[in-house]
């Protein structure tokens, strides 16, 4: 079994940064060090003093390099990971839009076929369903023709047909959301509040029935509202004053800027709040005419500014950002300090997915996942299970 030792770097841990050495046997983390460690008969990679890091963990992917996993085609699954791993990613969880029953279910098919094949980039975790159950005035680019309710037949279904459903956004709100939060968690599904103008009182409720993580916060999510003159706190505030709720946010920039990337770190801190590209096709492409969402009847959209909008300009319709430029921006613009903003591309995500026993950090046992990126956060080299996917030139 091939055996490689990564040495020269600054491993980035959970308790700080430290010079190290690792060693890797066929996919597998065997060895983390603070001095040398002998292997002989190890592959040598010289870190030349740059940052190690656990792979960056994205758990809300559409798509990235041109293509979509709408598509649901084998080349959208492979350039979609290769352009990934490019900034660093090595665990992606690929997300639907709302779309019909039978489109769902053959996405879900496509999945299946697709996830365990070897591909030249990022690995697959799992897919998160992303809609159709949310709120009409919160649908944001999601085809309206699609919005509906849960319906039990139709979400049990569609889970008995696929292993693979590792999270489903809905807004908790509508008639049945509880009943459905119930049943995903007896499935060892996460339920995640989405797209939603729920009220706290309804948050609250939500969370004992396993809506435990929002999805992108503030975006498509209700504040503070005002009936009758009386004033409710919505989806937003409730994510701040359940302490035990997660999140997830888009740190592009753009879809949250400075402040609110900032005031999110201050109350939620770094163990509460995973990182989020939310990227669409356009990620990792000039600027210019785009599709959201499948090419066949997917939403037209510009790509400008480092994000995408609809074709009017009267509202964000994606990011297309990559998981490098989310650290980064959390550093320089919500002045976290670099082992934060890691952990919450890395470590938190595990968590929040349960995957803390195979990935998130570099610990004997682990996956081999791993990032070598230098101070500037330029990413040169991505290793995904011991394989290198990708390295600089």
């Amino acid at each position: 079994m091939q055996r490689t030792k990564i040495q020269h770097g600054k491993i980035i841990s959970q308790k700080g940064i430290g010079h190290g050495t690792i060693l890797i046997e066929g996919s597998k983390i065997v060895g983390v060090e603070h001095a040398d460690i002998q292997a002989p008969d190890a592959k040598v990679i010289d870190a030349k003093g740059n940052f190690v890091s656990p792979g960056f963990i994205d758990l809300h992917v559409h798509g990235g390099n041109g293509f979509d996993f709408m598509d649901g085609t084998e080349q959208a699954y492979q350039e979609i990971s290769i352009l990934h791993a490019r900034h660093g990613t090595t665990s992606i969880a690929p997300t639907t839009m709302s779309c019909s029953h039978n489109t769902l279910k053959g996405i879900l098919s496509a999945f299946e076929t697709f996830k365990n094949k070897q591909f030249s980039g990022s690995c697959f975790i799992g897919i998160h369903i992303e809609g159709p159950y949310f709120a009409f005035n919160q649908r944001g680019a999601h085809d309206g023709r699609y919005i509906r309710s849960p319906k039990a037949d139709e979400y049990k279904e569609i889970i008995s047909t696929s292993a693979s459903v590792a999270r489903w956004s809905a807004a908790p709100e509508l008639p049945g959301a509880l009943e459905f939060g119930n049943y995903l968690r007896s499935k060892k599904i996460l339920p995640s509040l989405a797209h939603t103008d729920a009220i706290y009182e309804e948050i609250i409720t939500a969370f004992k029935h396993g809506f435990t993580h929002a999805t992108h916060l503030y975006s498509a999510m209700s504040g503070v509202t005002k009936k009758n003159g009386f004033r409710y706190a919505g989806a937003v505030e409730s994510a701040f004053l359940i302490d035990e709720m997660t999140v997830e946010i888009i740190a592009d920039g753009a879809h949250l800027p400075p402040p609110l990337l900032q005031l999110v770190y201050k109350i939620k801190g770094p163990e509460k709040i995973a990182l989020i590209t939310d990227a669409m096709r356009g990620a990792g492409l000039a600027a210019g005419p785009s599709v959201l969402g499948s090419r066949e009847d997917g939403l037209p959209v510009i790509i400008e500014d480092g994000v995408a909008k609809l074709p009017d300009r009267s509202a964000f319709a994606g990011s297309v950002a990559t998981a490098d430029r989310l650290i980064r921006n959390m550093i320089q613009m919500a002045g976290a300090p670099l082992v934060d903003a890691v952990r919450m591309m890395t470590t938190t995500p595990a968590e929040i997915m349960n995957l803390s026993d195979k990935k998130g950090t570099i610990e004997v046992g682990k996956d081999a996942d791993i990032v070598i990126f230098d101070d500037d956060l330029q990413v040169k080299m991505t290793m995904v299970q011991g394989k290198i996917v990708y390295e600089e030139q």
